[in-house]
């Protein structure tokens, strides 16, 4: 497409999958003028940040990868955080995207002014586009619990996206608050050398078998040179996960053949029954988010590790104290309590048309037109934004149909006579009741987790078919918008 003349720039917050897949898929469509904005000195989101023992991912690796850049080279069937991170860079170098990168920019707001977008930093910096594109993603800011005397704990403390490698734990009496998908990994690995690790678990996720292992070298091989048997692979995980979503969001009885697999599983590891009861989850398989792993249930079983089930009460100077009164003694504290995962954007201040806050507009939760677009804010399409996290499945899929909509808002801008698109404030009512309607029969309503607000709405996760959204995102409706003359600066 021809866009000299008439190219709108673009600003992305954000150098994870959602905003590389961005800037690739608006270069490859002509668009140049994209600028990255990302607080770190290195891009990869929370695959940069997240580095602590056993870091992985739960999704095998020819789904979580862009589908325009399979990588042959892979070294095991589910990749390892330096592995994703490796990989992310590579594919920033091949598309070009690292002049486009301004690192050491932590935004801390963006204003939508005379049809642009102010964008400034906590370096004093402002930065102005004619989009702007937040895709900082929904797993970006450590959550930590409203424990009583948490900041009392003598030992050193610490959240696992934030692991701090100098704390030695050879030897160490560790304290683990929080059984979620980065528990899972670093609790096998550091029982190895601890003196003894204590699991205090609220609730007992459901765990299923990683069927896990490294690529030989003529898989390898196979791979580069007939790309099609990788490709057959990514396709037959890709139906495995649909199944699983179709299951746990139209037939729950579909989803008790996974449950009696993950029983099976705490048979075959667990052989003290008082444990296994422990950690047998009590509510829907897949309300909460379902963990892959070989290592966790035979940790558990491991005479250095134990399991708390009792609430905490507090944290005090020496440890943590459960409700039935015992001290349980540590050295150090790691908190496995994942992310607030509910407060989209975070603390930057976003101020739309009129001077509208965002933050007011999201008050009763996020909400977003096919999880991008937001009445009252022309010009933002959000990445991995409100409903579009997937309880199966590889996000990046989702993240690809997001970057080839942006790219027709984008289109749409550099038609003549147009500098402004904002979402019709009827047709994103619609959608969210739609939305929220299904996800209120989905099993993700069934139970409390990190997908739901405290008031009960699920403003994370799709209530589809991953089909379904790349359906309706194949093709920007313009009549589901307000476009408007403006004329840019």
């Amino acid at each position: 497409m021809d866009t000299s003349g008439s190219t709108p720039s673009v600003l992305i917050v954000g150098t994870g999958f959602g905003g590389i897949g961005t800037a690739i898929e608006l270069k490859r469509a002509g668009f140049h003028q994209v600028t990255l904005l990302e607080r770190a000195h290195e891009p990869g989101g929370v695959w940069r940040e997240n580095t602590y023992p056993g870091a992985a991912c739960d999704i095998p690796s020819p789904l979580y990868s862009f589908s325009f850049e399979p990588n042959p080279f892979w070294p095991k069937r589910y990749a390892m955080q330096p592995d994703i991170h490796a990989y992310l860079k590579r594919v920033i170098s091949k598309y070009g995207i690292e002049p486009h990168i301004r690192y050491g920019r932590e935004v801390t707001s963006a204003t939508f002014d005379h049809g642009r977008w102010r964008v400034e930093t906590a370096q004093g910096e402002t930065f102005e586009a004619d989009v702007f594109v937040p895709a900082v993603g929904q797993m970006s800011r450590p959550a930590l619990p409203a424990i009583p005397g948490r900041e009392s704990f003598a030992g050193a403390a610490f959240h696992s996206a934030e692991w701090d490698h100098d704390i030695p734990l050879a030897g160490k009496r560790i304290a683990v608050i929080g059984t979620g998908a980065s528990a899972i990994q670093f609790v096998p690995e550091i029982r190895k050398t601890a003196a003894h690790v204590t699991v205090f678990q609220r609730t007992a996720p459901y765990i299923m078998a990683k069927h896990d292992g490294r690529y030989a070298t003529w898989q390898k091989l196979l791979f580069q040179r007939l790309p099609a048997t990788q490709l057959f692979g990514r396709a037959r995980i890709f139906l495995l996960a649909e199944y699983a979503t179709y299951a746990m969001t139209r037939h729950p009885l579909l989803a008790k053949g996974f449950e009696l697999r993950t029983a099976q599983l705490r048979r075959r590891h667990l052989k003290d029954r008082k444990l296994r009861h422990r950690v047998k989850p009590h509510y829907p398989l897949g309300c909460k988010r379902i963990l892959f792993t070989n290592d966790y249930l035979p940790a558990l079983a491991e005479p250095n590790v134990s399991v708390e089930s009792d609430r905490i009460d507090e944290i005090t100077p020496r440890g943590v104290r459960t409700a039935d009164g015992v001290e349980h003694e540590a050295d150090v504290l790691i908190y496995g309590t994942g992310f607030k995962a509910t407060e989209f954007l975070g603390p930057i201040k976003v101020l739309g048309r009129e001077g509208r806050s965002l933050a007011e507009t999201w008050r009763g939760g996020a909400r977003a037109y096919l999880g991008m677009a937001i009445p009252g804010f022309p010009n933002l399409f959000c990445v991995y934004g409100p409903n579009t996290n997937l309880g199966a499945g590889s996000i990046i899929y989702m993240i690809e149909r997001q970057a080839r909509y942006v790219r027709q808002a984008v289109e749409q801008l550099a038609r003549p006579g147009v500098s402004s698109l904002e979402v019709r404030q009827e047709v994103e009512e619609r959608y969210d009741r739609e939305v929220q309607t299904r996800l209120g029969h989905s099993v993700w309503s069934a139970c409390t987790s990190w997908y739901r607000q405290a008031d009960g709405r699920v403003s994370t996760n799709w209530p589809g078919l991953v089909t379904e959204y790349d359906r309706r995102t194949r093709v920007l409706d313009p009549a589901d918008y307000l476009l408007r003359a403006q004329g840019r600066a």
